[in-house]
């Protein structure tokens, strides 16, 4: 198939032939955090892992979601750590005395309102403190495997890389993948796109000379490219 064909395939046939490339290449990729964290099914840490993670290099979460987890089992053994026990084991991931704010607040709730259990509901998980859409969507996806899309930075602007979506927030990017991306990959969008974000695809200056799925890229807004 040449170049131009390529390049303007049905956008959900396009966006088959990205999955099945990055789903081979993830292999070869450090995965995030939440991805290793979702291996143990426990909803609670995938929470409060993401929490940790926003404005935070990803082996610095990755670093302190494991240290708490040595110090705890349930919320009501985090919360009973308190918040400057907590601030010592989660730096230096940013913001760290706010993020041990909340963490207390959530774990609380947790016990409180929903005997330790983290909530499966969108709406519900939206109202704990610290908590966005990006954070939610994870929980429900990883954590309880129903349907949602979660978008980070690294899905936004991958997805409008790509030509998948032509979108100014990374809301509008959810709701536009609503649309446009087949159900049976939203679940995994995200982890695809954050490893391949965070190995080859990066912010700024990405390497377009070992892209696997270079051939498929219009490189919308993109400036410099290694």
């Amino acid at each position: 198939m040449r170049l131009k064909s390529i390049k303007n395939l049905p956008k959900v046939s396009k966006i088959d032939r990205i999955v099945a490339i990055l789903s081979g290449e993830l292999k070869n990729w450090k995965v995030p955090v939440v991805t290793e964290v979702a291996c143990s099914s426990n909803p609670f840490w995938i929470l409060i892992s993401t929490v940790l993670s926003l404005r935070t290099k990803d082996q610095t979460t990755r670093d302190a979601t494991f240290r708490l987890m040595k110090h705890a089992d349930t919320p009501k053994q985090l919360a009973d750590l308190g918040e400057s026990v907590i601030e010592k084991l989660i730096y230096p991931v940013g913001f760290y005395r706010v993020k041990a704010k909340n963490i207390v607040k959530i774990c609380n709730i947790l016990h409180d309102k929903y005997n330790d259990k983290v909530p499966d509901s969108i709406d519900e998980l939206l109202h704990l403190p610290g908590v966005g859409r990006k954070t939610a969507n994870l929980v429900v996806t990883v954590g309880y495997n129903k349907p949602g899309i979660c978008v980070d930075t690294h899905v936004h602007q991958i997805s409008n890389r790509l030509g998948i979506v032509d979108t100014k927030t990374p809301f509008e990017t959810e709701m536009a993948l609503r649309k446009c991306l087949p159900q049976k990959y939203w679940i995994r969008f995200n982890d695809l796109l954050v490893a391949f974000g965070q190995n080859i695809c990066k912010s700024v200056s990405p390497f377009c000379s070992r892209c696997p799925i270079s051939e498929l890229c219009p490189k919308i807004g993109l400036r410099w490219h290694r």
